[in-house]
């Protein structure tokens, strides 16, 4: 993903912030202006979508446009993918809970973004090069014909714009979902999301895409489809949690690491599979066009990448547990697919493999290093999204077609900027929720399990499990 060619230029429970955000929004909507572009600026100027159909580009804008709109439906079905790893990871007794987080994630994050995340996100040209930009709340254009056709975009509509946009937005907050499972309180959790969804993601995000400081650079930062955008930006929320919550009970006894078995391998494996089939979206749709050179080699070196990550995850946990390790080999895809997505449309077969297979060697040592400094983080969520979307940012300066030392440093800025602002906005948020409503269940709940404890329900009420 990359910034836009052109933007319109001009929130305690859950249902309380929803219910001030509907409010605002409806009160205070605005219509957008444009704000030209070279690009737009050339387009033809068009007086009715009737005359667009008719128009020479109008076969070319289309299927540029369906391209994007079955990308949008790849992403969203990562959040599926999204629950079924994480469901599948953690004990039972919580695959209600996981799954309730992983339903609401995307019904909060695609509302919080058309009430305010798109329009902070790409504030528009009036604040290219600025650490922060607002164009107004809701989502709302003066020009109809312009928002359906080239005028706005080369590629898609402004409709088709705001959707892709807006299935990249709940994916930060999704990744945070994992890491906290299994004690995290359902209510603050759900507040936490929202408010990182709606403020924190796209603030960084228009640093880069919606063309701010960081795009602007002397050497811009590069982050083709959100390795640090995205990913990272969801691991450093994820770590901020995990350090304010503090690990599950039992996890570390006397100087220990104790197994808490995920309860489902095959949901977990599917989890996966649902998400490397996303990715065709993620990386592919970020091209922002059909184009058939790029879309083709992003989703090449997606797939190599990811393969790669699988087989160097097998062989590293293998030599250094001695036993191979489902778990971590699927996590070792995800580095991979995390780790290439900065520079899925700059590197070459042999680049993607090596950068897939560095992310799955990566992975394993990272999960172990987490339980040895008792960071609990239940999915690996901060080894696959946070450490390895660290490492497929750096590689885009050490194998793309960008590689320099001066890249190198654009992408260090990038990461130590992002991850400083999202780190610190998701520390505050929850610990303020710890100190006012509270962010860990009790022991009682947290033992027997949040589906019953939170939710008066059971994922599986007619099996009895092996094992706590």
């Amino acid at each position: 993903m990359k910034p836009r060619s052109l933007k319109w230029s001009g929130p305690l429970k859950i249902t309380g912030i929803f219910a001030v955000l509907a409010l605002v929004s409806m009160s205070f909507a605005q219509e957008a202006a444009p704000a030209a572009t070279a690009a737009a600026a050339a387009a033809p100027k068009f007086k009715d979508y009737a005359a667009f159909k008719e128009s020479p580009g109008f076969s070319l804008f289309t299927t540029h446009n369906m391209w994007m709109m079955l990308c949008t439906a790849l992403v969203f079905i990562m959040h599926l993918g999204f629950a079924a790893v994480e469901s599948g990871l953690t004990r039972s007794k919580n695959t209600v809970n996981i799954l309730f987080k992983n339903t609401l994630i995307p019904c909060i994050g695609l509302l919080t973004y058309a009430i305010v995340g798109f329009n902070l996100m790409y504030p528009g040209a009036d604040f290219a090069g600025r650490w922060f930009g607002f164009s107004g709340f809701g989502v709302s254009v003066t020009d109809d014909v312009a928002s359906l056709t080239s005028v706005y975009n080369a590629g898609y509509t402004y409709w088709t714009d705001f959707l892709f946009q807006g299935m990249f937005a709940a994916t930060a907050a999704t990744i945070v979902s994992g890491a906290v499972a299994e004690r995290v309180k359902l209510h603050s959790f759900l507040i936490f999301s929202t408010l990182f969804v709606a403020i924190s993601y796209p603030i960084t995000g228009m640093w880069k895409w919606g063309n701010g400081w960081l795009n602007t650079m002397t050497t811009p930062f590069y982050d083709f489809a959100g390795s640090t955008i995205v990913h990272s930006v969801g691991g450093w929320g994820a770590l901020a949690g995990v350090l304010v919550l503090g690990p599950r009970l039992g996890r570390y006894r006397e100087g220990r690491v104790q197994p808490m078995m995920g309860h489902s391998m095959p949901l977990a494996t599917i989890g996966v599979f649902l998400l490397w089939f996303g990715w065709f979206g993620f990386n592919g749709g970020s091209v922002l066009s059909a184009d058939p050179a790029a879309v083709s080699l992003s989703l090449v070196t997606t797939c190599l990448a990811a393969a790669a990550g699988g087989v160097a995850s097998m062989l590293t946990a293998w030599t250094v547990i001695k036993k191979p390790d489902l778990s971590m080999v699927l996590n070792g895809i995800l580095a991979g697919l995390v780790g290439i997505t900065a520079g899925a449309d700059q590197m070459n077969a042999a680049s993607a493999i090596l950068i897939g297979a560095i992310a799955g060697f990566i992975v394993v040592f990272s999960v172990i290093f987490f339980d040895r400094i008792k960071i609990d983080d239940p999915v690996g969520a901060l080894s696959v999204h946070l450490v390895c979307g660290i490492w497929g940012t750096l590689a885009v300066g050490l194998f793309g077609k960008l590689a320099g030392t001066a890249q190198i440093v654009s992408q260090l800025k990038g990461i130590a900027a992002v991850g400083g602002f999202s780190f610190i906005f998701a520390l505050v948020v929850f610990y303020a929720l710890k100190m006012t409503i509270g962010l860990r269940v009790s022991a009682e709940e947290e033992t027997e399990g949040l589906d019953v404890g939170e939710h008066g329900n059971e994922a599986y009420p007619d099996f009895t499990p092996a094992h706590k």
